[in-house]
Formats: structure tokens, sequence, C-alpha cells
């Protein structure tokens, strides 16, 4: 059923884990509408800087319980290490998302840590961000217009809907463009496509050796192909290992596409390379509508 909340949650109260490029843009936004922002994040002296402009205090066992919303912006081990060290300080009737690459590792595991508790986790994911971390590069209104993935946890419909209800609400200050419900696994899936295989292949795409040549020779195709080249290694390598059998399936499609590319143009033929461009093609317009 849905929860009222405690006595010591302050109504709209926000509490940031991380305080890196997700965990950042969160706080500004928040900021940016007079909402209290408290946060804990590893490395003390980005803390201390965002506290000067952005943070109304320290996310402490003493702040924890007055939160009504939380969120996990680090990696995944460390989203659920955070929620797994403090689950019993977050106040009653509180709502604690996450922002991270995957959802079935993190519904799964925070779930089994919130199970029997006063708060409700919910998986999220933020369709949003850049090719650059840290909160020197965080922005408040880095959401505005973003869809945002929402895992809704289980429990029965008539509390659901509030719980997602509420959680529209308090996230509103962000600005995402739309909510798109989906299951754990649906998630994962599809986002082994949509981003985590474009960062394999533009990172791959950039260790030919003509990439230190290119300068006077590339216009946008070179950009937009290499734009996330640029990455944070030991959070892509986290993410990827989590999803690692939906990955390597969109890995093994795309390099058989590949190679029939490949053979076609080894082969000198023109009709099946035509055929192969020209497939491509169809297929983009289709998705796009046009």
């Amino acid at each position: 059923m849905a929860r009222g909340l405690g006595a010591s949650v302050v109504p709209g109260r926000v509490g940031v884990v991380g305080l890196g490029l997700m965990g950042g843009s969160f706080a500004r936004a928040f900021a940016a509408a007079d909402v209290e922002v408290y946060a804990w994040n590893r490395t003390r002296s980005t803390l201390e800087l965002a506290m000067i402009e952005t943070v109304t205090g320290e996310l402490t066992e003493q702040t924890i319980g007055t939160c009504e919303l939380i969120i996990l912006a680090g990696y995944p081990a460390a989203a659920i290490d955070w929620l797994e060290a403090n689950a019993s300080q977050v106040g009653e009737g509180a709502i604690v998302i996450d922002t991270v690459g995957v959802k079935r590792v993190i519904c799964e595991r925070c779930e089994a840590i919130c199970a029997g508790r006063p708060f409700t986790f919910v998986g999220c994911h933020p369709m949003a961000g850049t090719q650059f971390s840290g909160f020197a590069h965080s922005r408040a209104t880095m959401f505005k217009g973003a869809p945002l993935v929402v895992v809704p946890p289980e429990m029965d419909d008539f509390a659901r809907v509030e719980v997602l209800e509420r959680l529209k609400r308090l996230l509103e200050p962000c600005g995402f463009g739309s909510f798109t419900l989906a299951t754990a696994e649906e998630h994962d899936r599809i986002i082994a496509f949509t981003s985590q295989l474009a960062h394999v292949v533009s990172n791959a795409y950039v260790k030919s050796p003509t990439a230190r040549e290119h300068k006077g020779f590339s216009a946008g195709s070179y950009k937009d192909l290499t734009r996330v080249a640029r990455l944070n290694a030991p959070m892509w390598t986290e993410l990827f290992l989590d999803n690692a059998d939906f990955l390597s399936e969109e890995i093994g499609t795309i390099v058989k596409n590949l190679q029939a590319y490949k053979d076609a143009i080894d082969d000198h033929d023109a009709a099946r390379l035509e055929a192969l461009l020209a497939e491509g093609d169809k297929i983009k317009r289709e998705v796009e509508g046009r």
C-alpha cells in the first residue's frame, strides 16, 4: 500500500549520492528550483565545491532520513554498496532512485535491500549526458526534454501509481520530457543497442592508425561517429560487464553486418554493395518515420 511520509522526512527535500556528471546535474537542477539538496561524494573536495554554490548540506546519518527523494548517481557497485550501508537511515515513505545505465543487477539488488523497509526503490535511467564526466561538466539543464526510463517496483497497482505520480512530481525541476516504463530486462536489451554498442563502435573506430591523420580530412561524419569514443573507462567497463549477454549479442550482429560489406567490397560486387547500402538507408528511414 502507499506509504505516508515519516515524521523525520521533509517534503520535497532531495539527497544526491555521487556528484559526477549525473548527480551534479540533478543537484544543480534542484538547486535552481530552490529545492533543498543534501549530497554525499567520495571525493571531499568536490562536495565542498558543490556546497559553495549548489548543495544545501552534506548527506549524513543525520540528514539521510530527512530526504523524501534520494538519487543514487554513482557506478553500479557503488550505488548498491551505498544503499546497503545506509538503508536503515532512509526515512519512512521516501523514494530512492538510481541513474545507472543497467537495470537488472541494480533493481535486483536494491529491491532486495529495501524489502521490508518503509521506503521504495524505483530503478531509473535518464537518457541524457555528454562524453565528458565530473561535476565540472554538470549543468542544471542536462535533463530538460530528455526521456527518463523507469522500472516500476513490484507492488500492488494502486501503490505503484501513487509512487510513480509522486516521483514525477518530485522530479519536475529536472524538466524530463517523457517517462518510459519498462522491465529491467527490456531496458538492458534495448540499451545494449542504443547506447552501449554505440560506445563500443565509436571507441573501436578511433583505433585505426588513420585516426591520427584525420585533421583537414574530416567533417560531420567523423565527429558524429567519434563523439562517444571519449568515455569514462572504469564506469563503462562495469556497465558493459553487467550487461554482457545483451551487449555481446549486439556486437556479434554488427560484426556479421560489417563482414557482409567487406565481402562485397573485396569482391567488387557493386550490385550486392548497393543492395546492402540501400537496405540500411531504408531501415533508417523506417525507424525514423520518414
